[in-house]
């Protein structure tokens, strides 16, 4: 199995700034892709940003230019860097991981760390 172990959630004044962080351990062969997602209240879980296992990124359009995704492929962690941050931001993060080892093989993910954007 894979277990991911989110940190850096909290509260925080518009237009400040948070680093969430996701490792991955455990029985892991390969990871493709790390990344994070969002859910908001009544909403769908969106897409925030994903990164692959060569570098590549994919960004939503809500963020773009404010959060800047980051990876140690060496230690299987993926960072997100977000500034500006708006009170639309606010949402669960949940950190996402795309690969295969020992008994899993497609997505895993965290169990969430809460962010809260208000003053």
């Amino acid at each position: 199995q894979v277990q991911l172990v989110e940190s850096g959630g909290g509260l925080v004044q518009p237009g400040g700034s948070l680093r969430l962080s996701c490792a991955a351990s455990g029985s892991i062969f390969r990871i493709n892709a790390m990344g994070w997602y969002r859910q908001a209240p009544g909403k769908e879980r969106e897409l925030v940003a994903r990164i692959t296992s060569g570098g590549s990124t994919n960004y939503a359009d809500s963020v773009r230019g404010r959060f800047t995704i980051s990876r140690d492929n060496a230690k299987n962690r993926v960072d997100l860097q977000s500034s500006s941050l708006k009170p639309e931001d606010t949402a669960v993060y949940y950190c996402n991981v795309e690969g295969y080892g020992r008994k899993w093989n497609g997505q895993v993910w965290g169990q969430g760390t809460q962010v809260t954007v208000s003053s």
